[in-house]
C-alpha cells in the first residue's frame, strides 16, 4: 500500500467517505424460513449470512448443559470466493475457530441466556464476500437473526471496526485501510446503556490517542443502530400485513 493516500487533506478517504462516516448498510431478516431466525446484511461490499435455531435441547452430552442459563454456540465460517485469494478455508481453520469465540463471549452478553436454561442457541454466521470490517458484520447480521427467532435480548449488540490515521480516526475501515495497517479495533456494543461486549486491538495505539478511536467506534456502532432499529420495524411491519394485523 506504499504512496497509498488514505485521507486526504480534504478529509476524504479512499471511498470518498469523512472520517465517521458508515459504508452503505443493507439489511433483511427473515431470509431463511427453515430456520428460528435468520438475516443477511451488507456494509459497503462485506455481506454476511446469519441463522439461528433454538433455543432447543442440548444436542449431544446432556452433561453440556448449563443448569442456570443458556447454552451460545457460535460457528463462523467464509465462502471460500469470499476474498481474492481463493484460498479454501476449512470449517474447523484457526481463524474461524477465533471469530466463532468473539461472537459467542458478544453475545453471551446480551442474549438473556437465563431464560432458557439447560437449552441451548446456536448462532451460525457466514462471510459471502469479505471487504473489511468482517466480524462487525457478523455481529450485526447475527444481532437480526437472533430478534428474528423471538429470543430477548438486553439490547441490540451493535458492532463497528475504526482505525488511525494521519492523526485521525477513522470509522468502518474498508479492506483497503485494514490492509495498509496501523492501529485498528473492533468494538461491539450495546447501545442503550452503552455496555461494551467486545473489544478487540490488534496493533498498538498510544493512549492520548484510544479515547478519539474508541468514540469513533462507539459513536458508528450508535449509528449502525439507527439502521438496524430501522429494519426490524420494517420486518415487524410487513409481518403483520402478512398477517392481516
Amino acid at each position: 500500500m506504499a504512496g497509498l493516500e488514505l485521507l486526504s487533506d480534504q478529509g476524504y478517504r479512499v471511498d470518498g467517505r469523512r472520517a465517521g462516516e458508515l459504508r452503505k448498510i443493507q439489511a433483511r431478516m427473515g431470509v431463511f424460513a427453515q430456520a428460528d431466525g435468520s438475516a443477511y446484511i451488507e456494509q459497503g461490499n462485506t455481506k454476511a449470512l446469519a441463522v439461528v435455531y433454538g433455543p432447543h435441547e442440548i444436542r449431544g452430552s446432556r452433561s453440556r448443559a448449563l443448569p442456570d442459563r443458556a447454552l451460545v454456540n457460535c460457528q463462523y465460517s467464509s465462502a471460500t470466493f469470499s476474498t481474492g485469494e481463493r484460498k479454501r478455508r476449512p470449517h474447523g481453520d484457526r481463524k474461524s475457530c477465533e471469530m466463532g469465540l468473539q461472537l459467542r463471549q458478544t453475545f453471551e452478553a446480551a442474549i438473556l441466556t437465563q431464560l432458557h436454561p439447560r437449552s441451548q442457541i446456536d448462532i451460525y454466521v457466514q462471510v459471502l464476500q469479505a471487504d473489511g470490517g468482517t466480524y462487525a458484520a457478523c455481529v450485526n447480521a447475527a444481532t437480526l437473526a437472533v430478534l428474528d427467532a423471538g429470543i430477548p435480548m438486553r439490547d441490540f449488540v451493535c458492532a463497528c471496526s475504526a482505525g488511525f490515521v494521519d492523526g485521525t480516526a477513522l470509522a468502518d475501515l474498508s479492506h483497503v485501510e485494514e490492509a495498509a495497517g496501523g492501529p485498528q479495533l473492533a468494538l461491539a456494543l450495546l447501545p442503550a446503556s452503552g455496555q461494551i461486549a467486545l473489544l478487540e486491538m490488534d496493533a498498538r495505539l498510544h493512549e492520548d490517542h484510544l479515547e478519539c478511536v474508541l468514540e469513533a467506534a462507539a459513536q458508528a456502532a450508535r449509528d449502525v443502530h439507527t439502521l438496524l432499529d430501522r429494519v426490524v420495524r420494517q420486518h415487524v411491519h410487513e409481518a403483520s400485513i402478512l398477517l392481516g394485523d
